[in-house]
């Protein structure tokens, strides 16, 4: 099993933003000599959940400040970029890191409008901004120029430069924040990025995937394949201790969760505008109602127990993430060096 580290800093005080990116650099740059498996990247705008708000831009500072890990997006919100653009940017960063980047996209937020509205999107337009993107960022990796006659995007693309540093082109995973999108990458034979469920949910939606994938006709060979490429995030805080892990981690998993809700309901409130989506289908919520599955806390010995249990499903890897809202940067890197040290040998052996 491979894991990863997901930087998601947040940054309460726009005076500490510039603190907040600068600590989180130094946590990447620790992953990477600790041997984490991949480092991965959000992108959020306008409320500061995730400090660094551009993972591209932030992608290019690690692939010079990084030497192994791989460099990973979950995901690029697609469909506020111009495709174009971004197959160039990504181009040049899998040229600095040397093929070490994984180009995760998906359509864009689920939940927070504001992020569309700054951007001056249309919410409604996303999933089919982001199908239109990705097949004109791979043809643009061929090399060859094209003319793109879309719904968004009208282009006339000479040969992009630079190419990707690996051929044909850096691997693309897409987001499966829910069950239908998640079947619908198993019939194309895709792997997914599945973000916080329980692990009974885990278990149920890969149990679909995998059922999906065969009525689709693909073998047992493929969707091994598809499996071990896929990964699941979940939060995780490690101490010496079951009691230390409780007392400390849990406070800071419960107010993250708050604050996350917080922008989403004021804009909600002076605007009466919002993305329609079920409370039980909120990542809070299911964050809350995972319990132990929505922050997997503990003593080593009792976080590697409940890494198992996604080991055991055959997914090949799981994005952490160690710094738990507004925790302190010191707290979440001695998590996280613990983590290395005593639970990952356990699930790699």
């Amino acid at each position: 099993m491979r894991f990863g580290n997901f930087l998601f800093p947040d940054s309460r005080d726009p005076a500490r933003d510039g603190i907040v990116i600068d600590e989180t650099l130094r946590e990447a740059q620790l992953s990477d000599r600790l041997g984490v498996d991949a480092i991965w990247l959000a992108e959020h705008h306008f409320d500061g959940i995730c400090a660094y708000v551009d993972p591209v831009g932030f992608a290019a500072a690690l692939a010079t400040a990084t030497r192994h890990s791989t460099i990973g997006f979950a995901v690029i919100q697609t469909s506020l970029h111009h495709p174009i653009r971004l197959a160039e940017q990504l181009a040049l960063i899998d040229n600095l890191s040397n093929g070490r980047l994984v180009v995760g996209l998906g359509r864009g937020t689920a939940y927070n409008i504001y992020d569309y509205q700054g951007y001056g999107i249309d919410y409604r337009e996303a999933q089919d901004r982001l199908d239109e993107a990705e097949a004109i960022i791979v043809k643009a990796w061929t090399g060859d120029a094209f003319v793109h006659e879309g719904r968004f995007w009208q282009l006339k693309v000479p040969m992009l430069r630079p190419l990707p540093y690996t051929k044909p082109h850096p691997p693309i995973i897409r987001g499966a924040s829910g069950e239908h999108s998640l079947i619908e990458l198993a019939r194309q034979g895709r792997p997914f990025l599945m973000n916080v469920q329980s692990l009974d949910v885990t278990r149920h939606r890969v149990a679909r995937y995998v059922e999906a994938m065969r009525q689709a006709g693909h073998d047992d060979v493929a969707i091994g394949r598809a499996l071990e490429e896929s990964w699941v995030w979940r939060n995780v805080y490690v101490a010496e201790t079951d009691t230390e892990a409780e007392r400390v981690g849990v406070p800071y998993f419960n107010e993250m969760t708050r604050l996350r809700a917080e922008m989403r309901d004021r804009i909600f409130a002076e605007t009466g505008e919002r993305i329609d989506v079920p409370q039980s289908e909120m990542p809070e919520a299911r964050a809350r109602a995972g319990g132990a599955q929505g922050l997997l806390r503990g003593s080593p010995a009792t976080v590697a127990e409940a890494m198992d249990g996604i080991a055991k499903l055959g997914i090949g890897g799981v994005i952490a993430s160690f710094r738990l809202g507004t925790m302190p940067h010191e707290l979440a890197t001695a998590s996280l060096q613990l983590f290395m040290d005593s639970v990952a040998p356990q699930l790699r052996a």
